[in-house]
């Protein structure tokens, strides 16, 4: 009897899980998933890679689709630097705000 008063009391005794809560478990661990990266054809590349060279050249906006395993990310600025070498940008979104992006990483582009 004295085992049930310590911690949670009678509740640490009888823990059970209701039906309606494991499904709501398994469907969020079902968001979770990891899902694969797209597979891009020649063509979406190239198209990928003018968007950023005309961003580069002219100092104009750009808006990127960068892949992530759960959510993709929007992201919006100038290029401003391209490491042929790495095949990476950088992407100034701000005063001191940016980011260096992997070019494989990308998955759209648009001016």
């Amino acid at each position: 009897m004295a085992s049930k008063l310590t911690g949670n009391g009678i509740i640490e005794g009888s823990r059970i899980i209701l039906p309606e809560h494991r499904q709501a478990y398994l469907n969020e661990m079902d968001k979770q998933e990891k899902r694969g990266k797209p597979v891009l054809d020649d063509q979406e590349i190239q198209l990928i890679e003018q968007a950023i060279f005309g961003s580069y050249q002219e100092c104009r906006s750009i808006a990127l689709t960068v892949f992530n395993p759960f959510d993709d990310e929007e992201l919006r600025g100038v290029v401003t630097a391209i490491d042929k070498p790495s095949r990476r940008i950088k992407l100034v979104r701000g005063e001191e705000d940016y980011s260096w992006i992997r070019i494989e990483e990308i998955i759209a582009a648009s001016i």
